[in-house]
């Protein structure tokens, strides 16, 4: 895949018009540098052709940890949502959604995965603009300890930011649907994990605080 060939952008804020070939040469690595400009700059006039083009590399580096998965969702250039990949043909749309659901798999339960759980799971959340099924294989995944320390760390980073009804990533989404949702999504599967895991005494305490009412949370 290239980019498309009447795209363009400006060389005094983005690179010169010997690195705009490269994104109109097929098949052809882009360096580090190149790549996290052409995902961080939000004035592409084609984005959908811009991120098949930078899709194979993007992925790579989210998996190895090198990209920060985050700012392929939420970032200034938000490739993955301002390239309406759901809106593909079909096996293309069908290669992102497998490559989607088994990276998933590995970060939930692969010890040595490089993205922590909760931050997939926002990119994944951003990504397809949807939590409940990312949340629904978490939960499937629980017998498996990895999984289980997986959701004490991601209760921990969510905890704070939930008991004050707030949803714990900036969203391009629904926040207000999603932010009760994981939080009784929390209290329903993170006691268990607590169980088989050790836990800051403070990780208990604002689980038994959330699942309080909202108002009686402050009491005491």
């Amino acid at each position: 895949m290239t980019a498309h060939p009447e795209e363009y952008n400006c060389e005094c804020h983005w690179g010169s018009a010997e690195e705009l070939a490269l994104l109109k040469t097929p098949d052809v690595p882009l360096d580090g540098e190149l790549l996290r400009r052409t995902y961080w700059t939000t004035d592409w006039d084609y984005p959908q052709e811009l991120l098949r083009r930078i899709l194979p590399q993007l992925t790579r580096g989210i998996v190895a940890g090198d990209v920060d998965p985050m700012m392929a969702t939420t970032g200034p250039g938000v490739p993955f949502i301002r390239g309406d990949w759901q809106q593909w043909p079909a096996a293309q749309r069908d290669a992102v959604r497998e490559f989607l659901d088994a990276w998933w798999r590995h970060v939930l339960v692969e010890p040595d995965a490089k993205v922590p759980a909760h931050e997939a799971l926002e990119f994944l959340a951003e990504a397809t603009a949807t939590l409940t099924p990312w949340l629904a294989t978490w939960a499937d995944l629980l017998t498996d300890p990895v999984a289980q320390r997986r959701l004490v760390t991601a209760a921990d980073e969510w905890i704070w930011d939930l008991v004050c009804d707030t949803h714990p990533w900036q969203s391009w989404h629904d926040e207000d649907t999603w932010c009760p949702a994981l939080s009784q999504w929390v209290l329903r599967h993170v006691p268990v994990a607590l169980r088989e895991h050790d836990a800051s005494a403070r990780l208990h305490d604002d689980l038994r605080r959330l699942a309080l009412p909202f108002d009686d949370r402050w009491d005491g």
